[in-house]
Parts: structure tokens; C-alpha cells; sequence
């Protein structure tokens, strides 16, 4: 997702112009895979969040906001790709028209489970490493090989595991400023995402019309208030980590 025009009331209202670009492998015809379509409802998600701004500054407009909270608009729209009723209706043979079988549509369900540990400790290291990089006093003498060798030894990182990003290729790290000391963010948002759908979950519809409302109304706040205090408007409390767990399958 990207932006042409950034929404503004400052001298006058100024509607957004929203790109939302997906480079997804072309074919006749043109089929997403769930990774796909999942990428899809991502950057829509940010879409929304700039189509949706209702700010009086440019410089609050849309996803303008902080590094640790841009993330939870996307990936909590993510959650609506996997609500049964979406793939029910949407996810249907390109020539027949056929609805996924049922039994496929929960193995697909229950696949996204699958490997999960693996996944939340070899992105939780490259987070700490990240971190514990951008606090070192002195980075000109730094030997990257033995930082590395000593940071995994330090955390106990299981060598079957090993590290998602090695320092030399960590382009969150290096390629600019945006995620530098930042790249735990999108599994902090993951934590917001989780207990921000729990909220629909445990009114029994993903679509009820009154936690929309307010979800909508963190999407239009852009950058004017604290990302906790939209947050806690929208979700009653502050965010909880047992929605995480469960939704990466590892709570008892």
C-alpha cells in the first residue's frame, strides 16, 4: 500500500489517493494462493487505514503513525480472509463456481498452526537480536561473527532453529531508518491483532456492526491520539497475550 494524496482538513478537506499494488504471479486466469489472498486483505488493511483518515494535519494522516502500531490495522484485517463465511463464499473453483469442500476448508483452518513454535522463536531472536544490536555503545568496533555467536548463546537459541535473518542480510536493520530497532513491531501488533478479533469472537460475529464501529474509528484517528488510548476505546481494556498464544496454537 501506498499513498498519492494524504488525507487533510487543514485548509480544506483533502480526500486520499490510495495505491494498494500486488505484484501476485500472472497466469490465465490470474488465482491467488492463501498466502496470496492473505497479502491481499494485509495491505487492504492498511489501505483503509489511509482511505479512512479523518485528521485535520497531514502529518497525522493515515498510517502515520507510530512504528509499533502502524501494523495492527492490516493484520487485523488479515483475520477476516480466514472467517469461514468469507471462504465459504469466496474461495470457489475459477471454473465451476464450486465452494471449497468443507473438510478442505477446515484443514486449511488447522493448518495454520503447523510449525508455529519454530516460527515464534526463530522471528522472537531476530527481535532481540535487533534489539540488543541498536544498544550497543560502541557499533564501529563491533565484531558482527562474535556478537552473533555470544547473542545466541546468551538467549540459549536452539541450533535446530537458528536465526531468520542473519546480521550481514537483516534488511529491517540496515536498508533505512523505518524498522531500525523496530523489527519486534509487527509481533507486537500480532498481540494486538489477536485480542482486537477476540473481541468479535466472543461476541459470536465477526461482523457485528458495534465493535466495527469502533475499530473504524482507530483506522480514522491516524496519528491524533496515543495508539493505547484508541486502542482501549475500541477494545474496553488494555491488550492481553493469552489471544496470541491461542491463535499460534500454543496454549494448553
Amino acid at each position: 500500500m501506498s499513498s498519492y494524496r494524504e488525507q487533510e482538513s487543514l485548509d480544506g478537506e483533502v480526500l486520499p489517493v490510495i495505491v494498494n499494488n500486488n505484484n501476485f504471479a500472472k497466469g490465465d486466469p490470474t488465482l491467488l494462493s492463501f498466502d496470496d489472498a492473505r497479502t491481499l486483505f494485509h495491505e487492504f488493511g492498511h489501505g483503509l487505514h489511509g482511505l479512512l483518515s479523518r485528521v485535520r494535519y497531514p502529518s497525522q494522516s493515515g498510517t502515520a503513525v507510530r512504528r509499533d502500531f502502524v501494523e495492527f490495522p492490516s493484520q487485523v484485517f488479515e483475520h477476516w480472509l480466514s472467517v469461514p463465511e468469507t471462504l465459504r463464499r469466496y474461495a470457489r473453483h475459477y471454473r465451476t463456481g464450486e465452494a471449497l469442500p468443507e473438510a478442505l476448508l477446515q484443514r486449511l483452518l488447522a493448518a495454520r498452526n503447523f510449525n508455529q513454535g519454530f516460527a515464534t522463536v526463530e522471528y522472537t531472536a531476530c527481535a532481540l537480536l535487533d534489539l540488543d544490536l541498536h544498544a550497543r555503545p560502541d557499533p564501529e568496533g563491533l565484531d558482527i561473527a562474535a556478537f552473533e555467536k555470544d547473542f545466541l548463546a546468551r538467549v540459549g537459541m536452539p541450533p535446530e532453529i537458528g536465526l531468520r535473518h542473519r546480521p550481514a542480510q537483516f534488511q529491517h536493520l540496515f536498508a533505512g531508518s523505518g524498522y531500525a530497532a523496530g523489527y519486534y513491531a509487527y509481533l507486537w501488533a500480532e498481540v494486538l491483532d489477536a485480542d482486537g478479533f477476540a473481541a468479535f469472537s466472543e461476541a459470536g460475529d465477526p461482523f457485528d456492526p458495534a465493535l466495527a464501529a469502533r475499530l473504524k474509528a482507530i483506522y480514522s484517528a491516524g496519528d491524533t491520539e496515543d495508539p493505547m488510548t484508541v486502542y482501549r476505546a475500541f477494545r474496553g481494556r488494555q491488550p492481553e497475550i493469552a489471544p496470541l498464544l491461542a491463535q499460534r496454537g500454543l496454549a494448553g
